[in-house]
């Protein structure tokens, strides 16, 4: 679900995938992004999410959860470094010549580290989120401590930084399907593939971050999708199964990823699986 439901990181063991960026950024915005709507309408909620919001959204890609906050009357600035056919859907939907309306102004996109969305002019950010779920990938979070402390400086004192995390497996439908990650990237799992969930995931990353917990909620976001190849495509565009893709080949993944969809699939031929994702709320000192 940079976003996306998880980190696109690749085993350092193995070659990186030939796969069409551009059209993997599409899959993920046209399928997979939406999955994780219910997401970002709980945290907006619960924190409140309007007009006086300046919100910087680490990991933007493709810009949804940018769009529904500017949607509230948010200032948003989205910083994405990883991917860049993702981060230029993004502009598509949220620079000012591509939409009519003010519900958007002063919307900023920024390719690289948080350090790039700021200057000595730009007020400071009152919310960050880092809503690319972790918790799923081996090393997913690797990186991540870093790149919160790199924001903090940008940000009110006091203000709220909120992480996403998948929930436990036996609550996630997905997991069963995921595992399939795990099998093919032997013996790359050590990076890049399928783990369980763990209970302190978000906790400990903020730790690291030098944030104070404060607070943390729980959201249902079923994965649905019209066919099997749809889930398909919106599970890859994740990167998820990059390193099994490496360790294997194209045409392996998608029979595997296929066959462990089937159990999902209902009579009218769309795809169901319920899932939970977590997330944490945690204060800048």
């Amino acid at each position: 679900m940079t976003p996306t439901l998880v980190r696109q990181h690749l085993s350092h063991a193995g070659a990186t995938p030939r796969v069409d960026l551009c059209a993997r950024a599409r899959d993920w915005s046209e399928i997979q992004e939406r999955m994780l709507v219910p997401l970002y309408e709980a945290v907006y909620e619960r924190l409140e999410v309007g007009p006086g919001t300046r919100l910087l959204g680490l990991g933007c890609g493709s810009g949804l959860a940018l769009l529904m906050a500017a949607s509230r009357g948010a200032v948003v600035t989205g910083a994405e470094s990883d991917s860049p056919e993702r981060l230029a859907l993004a502009r598509q939907r949220l620079l000012p010549e591509a939409w009519d309306g003010r519900a958007r102004a002063g919307a900023r996109l920024v390719d690289g580290p948080p350090q790039d969305a700021a200057d000595a002019s730009t007020p400071a950010f009152t919310l960050v989120t880092a809503f690319e779920p972790i918790g799923c990938l081996a090393g997913d979070s690797e990186g991540l401590a870093d790149l919160l402390a790199a924001a903090t400086p940008l940000t009110e004192r006091g203000a709220p930084v909120v992480l996403a995390g998948w929930g436990p497996p036996e609550r996630c439908a997905t997991s069963s399907v995921l595992r399939v990650a795990t099998k093919l990237a032997d013996p790359l799992r050590s990076t890049g593939s399928w783990r369980p969930a763990l209970r302190d995931d978000l906790e400990e990353v903020a730790q690291r971050a030098g944030l104070r917990p404060d607070g943390s909620g729980r959201v249902a976001c079923p994965f649905g999708y019209a066919d099997v190849d749809s889930a398909g495509r919106g599970l890859l565009s994740t990167g998820l199964f990059d390193a099994a893709i490496a360790a294997t080949d194209q045409a392996q993944v998608d029979k595997e990823l296929t066959e462990a969809l089937h159990p999902h699939q209902r009579r009218d031929g769309t795809v169901w699986m319920p899932n939970v994702f977590r997330y944490l709320i945690a204060r800048v000192p």
